[in-house]
């Protein structure tokens, strides 16, 4: 298997395994804090709006290529064994019938609050003291 074989198989275990969080999310079995971490994870892949923009050069695409994999291999560990099992297979049938890919309103929303708190910290840093102001 080359290089490009092997990234499309693990592009497409990512997406499946994105599409198991989001069905672990409802399962009764599992815990709170996998659930919250889940739907933040969940909630960020499905976002329009990322954490650090992708038309920043090499930085853009690092949070899709690093963080995310990174987020949903530690929530698919938090998540008992018989959960990941059965919310896999929905997740292959899911991918199986082609449906499209859904969309978070309330992703999208977390990320503008976070990318507006980020925002708002740094000008108060800024202006706390006036210190920066040329003349001062």
């Amino acid at each position: 298997m080359g290089f490009i074989e092997s990234s499309k198989a693990w592009a497409r275990r990512i997406k499946r395994d994105g599409m198991t969080l989001r069905y672990a999310a409802s399962h009764p079995a599992t815990p709170w804090y996998a659930k919250a971490l889940g739907l933040f994870v969940v909630g960020y892949a499905l976002s329009p709006i990322d954490l650090i923009p992708d038309f920043i050069p090499v930085l853009g695409y690092l949070d899709d290529v690093l963080l995310l994999p990174a987020l949903i291999w530690l929530t698919i560990r938090m998540l008992p064994p018989a959960v990941v099992e059965e919310c896999r297979v929905k997740a292959d049938q899911w991918l199986a019938e082609g449906k499209a890919r859904p969309k978070s309103v309330v992703g999208a929303a977390v990320i503008v609050a976070i990318w507006v708190a980020a925002i708002a910290a740094s000008g108060w840093w800024f202006l706390r003291d006036g210190s920066w102001w040329p003349g001062r």
